[in-house]
């Protein structure tokens, strides 16, 4: 029971940054409301992970290579 409880508290505990990051990789698309969810969480924690750092260095170079799309504001 403790290794489940471990891996759950592991799972909901995961950065929301980088959640939104597997979101924008899954759609292949950079919508303004993860965009906005990423600039938010940013301002809100003050700082970023190496982890987070990471997730948002793989997204700009999949932006890069045109794998991801921006999605312009309505």
């Amino acid at each position: 029971m403790d290794n489940l409880w471990a891996e759950f508290l592991t799972t909901s505990m995961r950065s929301i940054i980088r959640r939104l990051v597997e979101e924008a990789l899954y759609f292949k698309k950079l919508t303004p409301a993860i965009e906005n969810e990423i600039n938010y969480e940013l301002t809100r924690l003050g700082h970023i992970s190496d982890a987070d750092f990471e997730a948002l260095e793989l997204l700009m170079s999949e932006m890069d290579a045109g794998r991801i799309k921006l999605i312009p504001s309505p």
